[in-house]
């Protein structure tokens, strides 16, 4: 699979990456055998980078990502995160908080560094400033090599990387949400990488889209607009119309929606997650998608503004 460049700091990872939120939080009832055996599938197809978070189960999803990849972990780069503190997943980037939760996720992975530590979202409370200051501690004494931001603002990630340099940012990022495009300016002059979060918009772009009432109530997209009763139609007809492209393009509605990702820019890496072995081979396949301009054209045509019901508040 190619290799992008994230950054402009030696981290690299595969074109398309993996996400691990999935295995852990938020998709209904989790299955750790078949996640494991998802996430090593994945590498034996040539992902090598994944990305998990403290906030995932609170260190449950870095434990069971920790133990996929233990046999191969010189193979890989792995990102987690920091930033909220249970019960309540209020923000907490103090300083203390930040080498407590690190110390925990180390262990929780099972490594002796991280590759990619993030600051998962913003605390108002707590100055970019002295969070990048704490962050950079961790580099200097080796627990961290790249250093990221997550759900924040561009004035923020310029702030950041006047402390330190800030190898990539992680946002969602997809055909139905667009959000993201703002901080093209600043990704660009600083030559920072862009990992797209729910590349397939939280499951709209699977191909196996359900309305809302057919998800458990611990499921996640209950919340999300796109799911509202006054937009699902709309939003289905726009997939209706994606698939009708991807048919056309021998590929699949996953498939075209993160091949017109890796078409964005070429410093950008979508970090689709699954559970399904299956599904992670097709998601992967996407790397192999070719996409004209006439092509993304169309795309355009279709969603101009994403999906209907947006932006999505994290």
């Amino acid at each position: 699979m190619q290799t992008r460049t994230l950054g402009q700091q030696g981290l690299t990872a595969s074109a398309i990456s993996y996400g691990a939120m999935g295995t852990a939080v938020g998709y209904g009832p989790t299955d750790d055998t078949a996640s494991i055996a998802a996430i090593r599938h994945a590498h034996e197809l040539g992902v090598t980078h994944f990305d998990t978070a403290e906030m995932y189960g609170w260190g449950q999803g870095e434990k069971l990502l920790g133990a996929a990849l233990a046999p191969i972990r010189d193979e890989v780069t792995i990102a987690t995160k920091f930033g909220f503190e249970a019960p309540a997943f209020s923000p907490n980037s103090q300083p203390d908080h930040i080498r407590a939760v690190v110390d925990a996720s180390l262990k929780n992975l099972g490594v002796d560094h991280i590759d990619v530590l993030y600051q998962h979202v913003h605390d108002p409370a707590v100055p970019v400033e002295d969070v990048i200051g704490a962050m950079k501690e961790l580099v200097d004494a080796g627990k961290v090599a790249y250093l990221g931001m997550s759900n924040t603002t561009p004035d923020n990630l310029r702030a950041a990387h006047a402390v330190h340099p800030i190898s990539v940012l992680q946002t969602e990022y997809s055909v139905f949400s667009h959000e993201s495009e703002a901080f093209f300016p600043v990704l660009e002059e600083f030559g920072i990488g862009l990992v797209a979060y729910s590349p397939l918009a939280r499951g709209f772009l699977t191909g196996a889209v359900k309305p809302r009432s057919e998800y458990g109530a611990g499921d996640f997209r209950h919340n999300v607009p796109w799911w509202a009763p006054e937009n699902y139609d709309a939003n289905v007809a726009i997939v209706n119309e994606l698939t009708a492209l991807a048919e056309e393009k021998n590929a699949t509605l996953s498939q075209l929606s993160l091949a017109w990702l890796l078409a964005r820019k070429e410093y950008i890496v979508p970090i689709p997650g699954s559970r399904s072995r299956e599904r992670v081979a097709e998601n992967i396949g996407a790397a192999d998608v070719s996409l004209t301009a006439g092509d993304l054209a169309r795309i355009e045509s279709i969603a101009p503004e994403g999906g209907i019901g947006g932006p999505i508040v994290f």
